[in-house]
């Protein structure tokens, strides 16, 4: 018997999961220009692209549980409107406000904005999903959805250059406005409205918020799943996020960076699909986040561990170095898609199944918001990168014994 096809309805969700990641990755190909247009620097720069992992460290768990309240269909359709817009306004200050200090004001100020459109677009994901896609077929799409960050990222790093060479980063922000806009259009053209699919994850939530807070936040599931998701996406952005300056102090010719740290984030992708399709095939959740962590451990010692002296200390060849980044990252993916799909297990109820992926987005930005510094202190320290090894391998560790906790009897009231 042939299993059930992803339907068209999941696929328009992680269109709009993808066009709002775009968003996340649309800055760091534009900081150049940035830097010639408005003269900022890198403090400054460094402020529009942590803004959006200080939205989702602060405001997650809280976007996540008016996700819950006002419908999941409605909350996408919301956060895809506010980026759309937001990222129209930064293209129209770019082309017409000349005060370069006004302008940089402004694009903080959008940024933040961004913030708020891209957790409200990417916080109902897998409820929407588990909610429309047939049973048999909702493991491997909530697999998909698990890509929607690297695969958004992976895009605006490609395009990015290509487009900002033609038509400037303002012609840059109005693009992804207009594409945030189409994936808005495609989600109202094929996800039922949240009354008309009468599924338990749309119904209106019967408890207040007050309760589904306190539910979730007494629950050990989504701490757990949160703690998780906050080691995986720390190590993982804090290795890609580093590639390019790694490249620089290899010598590495400056127009392969983009391409090669592209390749590796978009590595990530197809482990998101291969977790899926094997959470579909009935292989254990556990045995997937094990293996995730295990390879991540292994990939960042392999790339970055240096034994002897410092002026003699052997490695492995540049060559094999990569390849172990590629395995960190392709093997990686496995884990955000089995955390997304123990979402919709592990959250104490239906109707809080957005509130716990918010719980999740906020333990994974503050790991994304902290663990890029600290790699970057300790490489200062070392005069290099080869005790990146330390954060990464301790990261993979924590992973292993969360894992193990999900190994352990889940009392009833905590499974949807």
């Amino acid at each position: 018997m042939s299993r059930p096809k992803v339907p068209v309805a999941a696929l328009a969700v992680v269109a709009g999961g993808v066009a709002a990641a775009l968003h996340i990755g649309k800055l760091p190909p534009a900081v150049p220009a940035l830097q010639a247009t408005l003269g900022i620097g890198l403090v400054q720069a460094g402020f529009l692209l942590s803004l959006v992992q200080v939205a989702g460290m602060t405001l997650g768990l809280g976007v996540g549980l008016a996700a819950d309240t006002v419908g999941l269909r409605r909350s996408m359709l919301g956060g895809l409107a506010l980026l759309s817009l937001a990222s129209a306004l930064g293209g129209g200050v770019g082309a017409w406000v000349d005060d370069p200090a006004r302008a940089f004001a402004c694009l903080l100020a959008l940024r933040a904005l961004e913030g708020v459109g891209f957790l409200l677009a990417v916080m109902p994901g897998p409820g929407l999903i588990r909610a429309i896609a047939p049973a048999g077929a909702d493991k491997a799409a909530i697999g998909l959805w698990g890509a929607y960050m690297p695969l958004g990222v992976a895009l605006a790093l490609l395009a990015g250059p290509w487009l900002i060479a033609g038509a400037g980063w303002p012609g840059w922000w109005l693009a992804l406005a207009a594409t945030s806009a189409a994936a808005a259009l495609w989600v109202v053209l094929a996800v039922p409205a949240d009354r008309a699919r009468r599924s338990p994850e749309a119904a209106p939530a019967v408890e207040g918020w007050s309760t589904r807070l306190r539910d979730t936040l007494s629950a050990g599931g989504p701490w757990t799943l949160a703690l998780a998701f906050a080691v995986y996406a720390s190590q993982w952005i804090a290795v890609i996020g580093f590639l390019p300056a790694i490249y620089v102090d290899a010598g590495i010719p400056g127009g392969w960076t983009a391409a090669l740290t592209a390749l590796a984030a978009a590595l990530n992708i197809i482990g998101n699909v291969v977790g899926g399709r094997l959470l579909q095939r009935g292989v254990a959740p556990v045995r997937l986040l094990r293996c995730g962590f295990v390879v991540m451990a292994l990939g960042s010692v392999a790339a970055f561990v240096r034994i002897g002296a410092p002026e003699a200390a052997w490695s492995l060849p540049p060559a094999l170095r990569y390849l172990a980044i590629c395995m960190f990252s392709l093997a990686g993916g496995m884990v955000p898609a089995t955390l997304f799909m123990l979402s919709v297990r592990l959250a104490p109820g239906k109707s809080t199944v957005s509130t716990t992926v918010g719980m999740m987005q906020q333990a994974s930005s503050f790991g994304q918001f902290v663990a890029p510094p600290v790699v970057a202190w300790l490489a200062h320290r070392a005069g290099g990168w080869q005790w990146t090894w330390i954060v990464t391998l301790s990261c993979s560790l924590a992973g292993l014994a969360l894992a193990a906790r999900l190994a352990l009897p889940v009392p009833r009231r905590e499974v949807a």
